[in-house]
C-alpha cells in the first residue's frame, strides 16, 4: 500500500512502521473496523514489512462469526474474557492474561462475553490479505449475543 507523508498507509486507521517512524502510541491513532463482514472489532494497526500489530477492541456481547483467513495470529486479551472456539476444539473461555494462537487456515471465532467488552492486542503474519472470509461466505456482519444485536437506528 502506498504511504502519505504521515506514515499511513492506504487504508484508512493503518499506519506503516519504518521510514524514521518506529514509536507508536496507540491510544491517540486512528481507528479502524477489522472483518466487518464478520466481526464488530475495531482499534489502532501499525503494519511493518511482515507484520500487523494492532490493539483491538470487542464490545461486549459481540465478537466474529466463524471465518479463516491464510495468516496465523495470536491474541493477547489484555482486559475482558473472550469465548474462543478454534478448529474442531472445544469453546474455551480466554481470560485477561491469556494468549490465543490461531494456526493459518484454521477456522476459528471470538466473542467477547456479555459482562464487559475485550481489549486485545494482536500480532499477525501479512503473508496473505489481513481479513478473512466467513465460513458462510457473506459479509452479513458480525455475531451477536441474544440482547447486544444492533438497534434499528443504528442499522439504518
Amino acid at each position: 500500500m502506498a504511504e502519505d507523508a504521515a506514515g499511513k498507509s492506504g487504508k484508512t486507521g493503518t499506519h506503516k512502521a519504518g521510514n524514521g517512524r518506529y514509536l507508536f502510541d496507540f491510544e491517540a491513532m486512528e481507528k479502524t473496523t477489522s472483518g466487518s463482514g464478520y466481526s464488530r472489532t475495531f482499534g489502532s494497526v501499525v503494519e511493518g514489512e511482515r507484520m500487523q500489530v494492532s490493539l483491538r477492541l470487542k464490545p461486549r456481547g459481540t465478537g466474529s462469526r466463524p471465518h479463516t483467513h491464510k495468516n496465523e495470529q495470536f491474541n493477547w486479551v489484555v482486559k475482558g474474557t473472550l469465548r474462543v472456539k478454534i478448529g474442531d476444539g472445544e469453546e474455551t473461555l480466554a481470560p485477561a492474561g491469556t494468549l490465543v494462537y490461531v494456526p493459518a487456515g484454521m477456522v476459528h471465532t471470538m466473542v467477547a462475553t456479555p459482562e464487559e467488552d475485550v481489549l486485545f492486542f494482536v500480532c499477525k503474519d501479512m503473508s496473505d490479505r489481513i481479513y478473512g472470509v466467513a465460513l458462510d461466505g457473506t459479509d452479513s456482519g458480525p455475531h451477536y449475543e441474544p440482547g447486544f444485536e444492533p438497534k434499528k437506528s443504528e442499522t439504518a
